[in-house]
């Protein structure tokens, strides 16, 4: 089974989104969290960074983190899926560990 990393941290403060993409391993999940789910956001600097690593992970944003920062799910990058509290629990329970990026 895969690992789900989950990154709380916005990319223009901290590097966790960066080495949670340099680390990830094939098959494994990305949710983005709290001020973390601005690493989904088109047109950034970082979304090319997730459209790629979609090759190979997969990316979740939570949706209510979204809608608390006033960000839209229509302008996520391509591919990345919006899941709500219930989504983050089953993400959790279908993978064999989680690792949290802080």
């Amino acid at each position: 089974m895969a690992m789900l990393h989950t990154v709380n941290k916005s990319p223009f403060e901290r590097n966790s989104l960066e080495s949670c993409l340099r680390l990830a391993k094939s098959g494994s999940s990305v949710l983005l969290t709290e001020d973390g789910v601005v690493g989904a956001m088109q047109g950034t600097k970082y979304s090319k960074n997730v459209a790629d690593a979609m090759t190979n992970v997969s990316f979740y944003v939570l949706g209510p983190d979204l809608k608390a920062r006033g960000l839209s799910e229509s302008n996520i990058v391509d591919g990345v899926k919006v899941v709500d509290y219930s989504g983050f629990v089953d993400l959790a329970a279908e993978h064999e560990s989680v690792q949290a990026w802080l």
